[in-house]
Order: structure tokens, then C-alpha cells, then sequence
């Protein structure tokens, strides 16, 4: 038990460390001009947060939060992600009911869109989290900005700095554990609680397989590991170590390790299905309590009682709107504040959406 939660904790971290190495990358070379668009214009960071939560899985969501956390995007936009991500139970639905998933990914694609220009009307692109103006650093010095001179590049392997022999080695073991199967992609499709009486004729657990979202750990791993190994050492130690790792790494990997213990905690003692009742309302307040947690599990109860035929759509599509798996853990290692009111627009918009469906019997 242990060794999976470090082993999930390690793969959070790392994704969104590399993903914060990229975007920190990106804008130094282009001046931090290629943020501008999204800065600007509210209608661009609602439709590519959107897009960013209707991808499958925790990546998308993950990448929200960095661009959040850089001041790239504002809260709505935050939001938007949020709302429009179904975590990794998204993979079970388009595995076991693709026509209704696919159905469920447009309407929370489109609540996404609706919340978040309403949250941007009001809010415009404020942030709930202190951020420095300076948070992405910017030089105006051309010798800083030099990230990529084939000239030095040797000779900075050949002396290789502290820093930069650490990073290095941290993704290539990072590597070299995605590629022997050790780190990557591990869902467990179990009942929360006592997984002896499940929904399905077997409990069924996929191990280690290679998939597009393994890819895209070692696709974007490469390309930190060229970053690293060919900025020069102004940009590694300013803007990669002072910046990302000192003062982002630590506070992320504690957050998510003793949010994935406590919630395996919780699910050993608490028995989540026991929970469900006849009553649809009650159910609707359950689906939406679960859904604050912030980890990819106990929402598949809702996805299987769907198929079952126990649950209406409705009560599903609620437990969607306010959850969002695993990515949302690194917001609350950042902003607790953040987290807080995203996931109470979260559960009032579920709410709404949900006694609308009862109503209307879907």
C-alpha cells in the first residue's frame, strides 16, 4: 500500500514539476509573449481549459493548475477544468458505456464553458492565490535568455553543475522507471470500501499497461530532459531550481502523499456503497459529497450503479461535474484557498444540474 501511494505521488509530482519546467522554458524564450493571447482574451482560456479537463485522466487537469499557478490563467478558467474533468474514471466509462460517456463529455464540456464566462464576468482574470508579478521571471538581458547554444552545451556536461546532475538524474530514473513498467499508468477498478459484494460479476484490476497517457509522461520527460541538459546555467539555477524545484517541489510531493494516505485511510474504514439508499435525493447530496475528494476511486461506485441501472444519468452527471480525480491535489498544495472555493462552485453547479435532472426525470 505504501509503495503505491509513493509510487502515484512520485508520477503527480513529477508530471507537474515537467509540465511547470516546460511553460517556465517556453516563456523565457519567447520573452513570455506566447502567454499573452491567453492573458487576454477570457473566451481562450475558457475553451482551451475546457479542452484541457475533457482529456481522459489527471494530465490535462494537472496542466491547468500549473498554467494557474503561473498566472496564465484566472480562477473562471480554473474552474472551467475542473467542472469538465472526470478523472480516470473517464477511461471505465468510455470502456464499459462509450455512447453515454461520450454523451456525458459534452454536456460537462459545455457546463464547463457556461460557468466559467459566468465566473469571468464577474471575476475577469483575478486569481485566488498570491502571486507575485515577477512569479514567471523574465530578463530583459540577453545573456540570460540564452537557453539553447550548442557551443557550451558540451562543455556544460563536462562540468556538470550540482544542480543540474541532480534534475538529470531524477528524470532519468523517472524514465527508466516509466519504461520497465515501475511508474506509469495503474487503475484499479475496485469498489471503495469492502470490495467483497461487487457491482460487477468481477472485481477486475489492470495492472501496468502502455497507453497514450504513458506516452505522454515519456513524451514530455524527453523533453525536460533536453531542456535541462542544454540551458545554460543562468536559466537552471534562477529560473529551474530557485524558481520550480526549491520552491514548488517539496510542498507538492508532501501535499499529494498525505492526500493519497489519508484517502486510502478513509476508504478502508468507511464503506461507501453501504452509503447508498433509496431515496434519489439523497443519493444526489452522496454523489456530490464523494465528489470533493480529490482522487480517482470512490466516484467509479457511481459509474457502476449507472450501468447497473440503479442510478438515474443525472446523479452521475453530478458526481462528474464536482469531481476531478487526482488533479486537483497539486492546487491544494498551492492554494488552499483555490481549492476550497473551486470545488464549492463545483458542488453548487452540481447541485443545480443534478435537481434539475431529477426533476425532469433524467
Amino acid at each position: 500500500m505504501f509503495i503505491e501511494i509513493l509510487k502515484d505521488t512520485i508520477m503527480i509530482t513529477a508530471f507537474v514539476l515537467v509540465v511547470m519546467l516546460i511553460i517556465e522554458y517556453i516563456n523565457v524564450r519567447t520573452r513570455g509573449n506566447w502567454s499573452k493571447p491567453l492573458q487576454r482574451s477570457g473566451w481562450l482560456q475558457i475553451l482551451s481549459a475546457a479542452f484541457l479537463g475533457i482529456i481522459p485522466g489527471c494530465l490535462g487537469t494537472y496542466t491547468a493548475v500549473s498554467l494557474y499557478t503561473h498566472k496564465i490563467y484566472g480562477f473562471a478558467a480554473l474552474v472551467t477544468t475542473m467542472i469538465a474533468t472526470s478523472g480516470d474514471e473517464a477511461f471505465l466509462m468510455l470502456a464499459i458505456m462509450p455512447g453515454s460517456a461520450m454523451k456525458l463529455f459534452v454536456i460537462i464540456f459545455v457546463i464547463s464553458v457556461i460557468t466559467g464566462l459566468i465566473i469571468f464576468l464577474i471575476m475577469k482574470n483575478r486569481t485566488l492565490m498570491h502571486i507575485p508579478e515577477n512569479h514567471l521571471k523574465i530578463h530583459s538581458e540577453q545573456g540570460d535568455c540564452i537557453c539553447f547554444d550548442p557551443k557550451i552545451i558540451v562543455d556544460q556536461i563536462k562540468n556538470i553543475s550540482f544542480q543540474r546532475a541532480i534534475l538529470l538524474a531524477g528524470l532519468l530514473l523517472f524514465l527508466f522507471g516509466l519504461l520497465i513498467g515501475v511508474i506509469g499508468e495503474d487503475h484499479h477498478f475496485l469498489l471503495p470500501g469492502n470490495g467483497s459484494d461487487p457491482l460487477l460479476p468481477e472485481t477486475e484490476s489492470h495492472g501496468f499497461e502502455w497507453s497514450w497517457v504513458s506516452a505522454t509522461f515519456l513524451f514530455v520527460t524527453l523533453i525536460a530532459l533536453f531542456i535541462i541538459s542544454t540551458v545554460n546555467d543562468h536559466f537552471l539555477n534562477e529560473h529551474l531550481w530557485a524558481h520550480i524545484i526549491k520552491k514548488h517541489f517539496l510542498k507538492i510531493f508532501l501535499w499529494t502523499f498525505a492526500t493519497l494516505l489519508l484517502i486510502h485511510f478513509i476508504n478502508d474504514f468507511i464503506d461507501v456503497e453501504s452509503w447508498i439508499k433509496n431515496n434519489l435525493f439523497s443519493i444526489l447530496i452522496i454523489a456530490l459529497l464523494i465528489g470533493i475528494i480529490p482522487q480517482s476511486g470512490p466516484h467509479i461506485v457511481f459509474v457502476l450503479l449507472f450501468v447497473e441501472g440503479s442510478i438515474p444519468f443525472s446523479i452521475l452527471l453530478a458526481n462528474s461535474i464536482v469531481q476531478d480525480g487526482h488533479g486537483a491535489i497539486p492546487l491544494l498544495a498551492e492554494s488552499k484557498k483555490s481549492f476550497i472555493v473551486m470545488k464549492l462552485v463545483n458542488v453548487l453547479v452540481g447541485l443545480l444540474v443534478g435537481i434539475a435532472g431529477l426533476t425532469f426525470g433524467f
